[in-house]
């Protein structure tokens, strides 16, 4: 030990000790970092930093053995071989390289540290290299001791630092890492120093050809300035690259992709700050929800390209439009939500609001077509309507959504009696998952007459539902539900079922008219469900009449018109159900080989008050009639609507001046008579 630092305090010029341990811990920083980033890396990137970090790590070695050399001051002439020099960088870095690679093979082992040991003990073949690389007028003697220390050394901190970096307990352990590597060189070098005696003989002689200490101090600098400016470059590229993909990563887990808007858990994440974040006690936080009306038809008419134009556009627009403490977020297809800070009074609330309305309801032009769409708007406030971020948004929904049903409003301020509707509304959904399987359904029959002859034709069959707490629900109310959780294709399979179980047992051959809902055209095997239902019940395809809506076929117009078609080879009628309150295209009535029309009961209620009602029914009656489909009118409830229809040629009739709704008890009568008393018809 006394002759280490015996080496080390005397025989060395401390100038150079001095910079060899600048350059020593520089390059022992970057070489660990290089390392570390090896192992959040696979494949070709991996080796590539692998390579790097060896070749960093070795030319560190190589320039603090050398650099610490010239500071060496043996009083002898002394040069370095030029090819053994060059031969020690190549250990160095092979042995590094290699100790790396090792080290990187694995997560868990012990080859981690058997790696570190690798490089480790390529410091020492190194240094030993570049002694023999010193021609000097002297013998060299070595302390096998203190040789066998000095790789040990080596061999053991080299380890270390492995260990410190593969197997990190905290963030300093990176640190802790680059000190072992440094301790690594350190020790070594000046073990291996104390252990050389030299004894002067001025027989040997210094090749001319040999390496000078200025030549060599500015090649090993030269290499080493380059060899570290490189790594400090690819390393402060990556990780710029690196924060780059995290920074784009983050915008797109928080952004919307087709419109740059924050998206919902961005929403989630910036109203959960302003809620618990410190804001004045005397303010209200206000959420508008906001559902585009229409959207769905620019998709479905112009393509999904147009639509994503509109919504780049509104977004552009509702972002311009925002005011300090205002935000916006997209949180689904055509839903945004709108998110107000600072108000003191709720009219601010409901002023933002409409100016958002009047933003989105701008026509928007595009490649010469205008695109126009709505906007329904639901605005809750906190803390009034909700204590957190989640019930607040729901509850804005719930106003949105109320706005939507509404014909006289697009804007909607969530209340209470929101939350009963919807809890409600959940409740029947639940219990209409049973009716079927319950016996909970019934129909009930309203007749269709004649309009010249007043003589009863058929019957339409229209589904109630018993609840056993509720009573008599409405199919008004009932039916949407059905709709959107997908149950009303078992009750539609079960009305049609039933009405012609019941019909076929009737002695006279009235018709029975059912309706067919959106999903059931949809069902490719319809006309399947129908022939098995037709032979089940022995009722012939003569006497029933399927009634569908325009907007029923307009999405698959083309799978639409098969399935009636199929139907119609049958024998099977199918009316128009509910002409005027749709699309009422023309074009569907020369394609769709319809057998009736039936004008929707709101024209009919309005012809003694309104002329627009009155022209468009008899409009509907005049085309008709060219196309050769007889008409129905619905809803005829006085002797004058059924005046009316008379004298412009209406061919049928059904309201309640004929009927109402009743259960098939009441009419049993009717259908087992031959003829039928009209006013006794009235009176049911």
């Amino acid at each position: 030990m006394l002759q280490v630092i015996s080496c080390l305090v005397y025989e060395h010029d401390y100038r150079y000790v001095l910079l060899a341990a600048v350059i020593c811990v520089a390059g022992s920083l970057m070489s660990m970092r290089l390392f570390a980033r090896t192992r959040r890396t696979t494949g070709a990137r991996r080796a590539n930093w692998l390579f790097l970090a060896g070749v960093v790590s070795g030319s560190a070695i190589w320039t603090t053995h050398f650099v610490a050399m010239m500071g060496y001051m043996p009083a002898l002439q002394h040069a370095y071989d030029p090819a053994i020099t060059l031969i020690s960088l190549f250990l160095a870095i092979g042995f590094c390289t290699i100790g790396m690679v090792v080290a990187a093979s694995t997560r868990t082992s012990v080859l981690i540290e058997f790696g570190g040991a690798i490089l480790g003990v390529g410091i020492a073949v190194m240094h030993y290299a570049g002694m023999s690389a010193m021609r000097v007028t002297a013998q060299m003697a070595w302390d096998p001791t203190l040789v066998a220390i000095s790789v040990a050394l080596g061999a053991f901190f080299g380890a270390v630092a492995m260990n410190r970096i593969a197997r990190p307990v905290t963030r300093f352990c990176r640190y802790g890492g680059a000190l072992a590597l440094i301790l690594a060189i350190v020790s070594m070098h000046f073990t291996g120093m104390g252990a050389l005696t030299l004894m002067p003989d001025l027989s040997i002689s210094v090749p001319d050809k040999g390496i000078s200490d200025s030549l060599l101090i500015l090649g090993v600098l030269a290499v080493m300035s380059l060899v570290m400016g490189t790594g400090l470059s690819s390393y402060l590229i990556d990780n710029h690259n690196e924060v780059e993909a995290v920074q784009r990563y983050r915008q797109l887990a928080l952004h919307d992709a087709v419109t740059g808007l924050p998206n919902r858990h961005h929403l989630a994440s910036k109203l959960g700050e302003i809620i618990g974040g410190d804001y004045d006690d005397t303010s209200r936080i206000a959420v508008i929800a906001i559902d585009l009306d229409r959207f769905k038809d620019i998709n479905d008419v112009h393509g999904h390209a147009a639509g994503d134009i509109v919504l780049k556009i509104i977004a552009e627009r509702l972002s311009a439009c925002l005011q300090d403490g205002e935000f916006l977020a997209r949180v689904g297809g055509d839903e945004f939500v709108a998110v107000k800070t600072g108000l003191y009074q709720k009219s601010q609330a409901l002023e933002f609001a409409a100016r958002l309305h009047a933003v989105v309801c701008s026509p928007v032009e595009d490649a010469a077509r205008v695109l126009t769409v709505g906007a329904s708007l639901g605005v809750a406030y906190y803390p009034d309507d909700a204590s957190d971020a989640s019930t607040l948004l729901s509850r804005a929904d719930l106003a949105m959504y109320r706005a939507k049903q509404s014909a006289f409003t697009s804007i909607c301020r969530y209340d209470s009696s929101m939350d009963e509707a919807n809890r409600t509304r959940s409740a029947m959904s639940l219990e209409l998952r049973h009716a079927v399987e319950r016996n909970e359904l019934e129909l009930y029959y309203q007749p269709q007459n004649d309009v010249a002859s007043g003589d009863l034709v058929g019957f339409e069959a229209l589904v109630r539902w018993n609840h056993p707490q509720r009573g008599l629900v409405s199919p008004v109310d009932f039916i949407p539900l059905a709709e959107e959780t997908g149950l009303i294709l078992p009750i539609g399979e079960w009305v049609l079922r039933e009405a012609c179980t019941q019909a076929a047992r009737w002695s006279n051959p009235y018709k029975i008219a059912v309706n067919v809902a959106s999903a059931q055209i949809s069902q490719s095997d319809l006309p399947r469900l129908v022939d098995e239902i037709l032979a089940e019940t022995g009722l012939p395809a003569s006497r029933l009449e399927l009634e569908i809506t325009e907007s029923s076929i307009i999405e698959d117009h083309q799978h639409a018109l098969s399935v009636v078609r199929k139907l119609k080879s049958r024998g099977i009628s199918i009316a128009m159900d509910d002409y005027g309150t749709g699309y009422s295209s023309l074009s569907t009535l020369q394609n769709f080989p319809f057998d009736k029309i039936k004008i929707d009961r709101s024209f009919i209620a309005s012809i003694d008050t309104s002329a627009q009602a009155m022209a468009i029914v008899r409009s509907t009656i005049i085309l008709a009639e060219s196309l050769h489909i007889p008409v129905l009118a619905e809803g005829v409830e006085s002797a004058s609507h059924l005046k009316f229809l008379r004298d412009q040629g209406c061919h049928e009739a059904q309201g309640y001046f004929f009927g109402k709704p009743v259960p098939i008890a009441n009419i049993q009568s009717l259908v087992d008579l031959k003829v039928i008393d009209m006013p006794m018809l009235k009176t049911a």
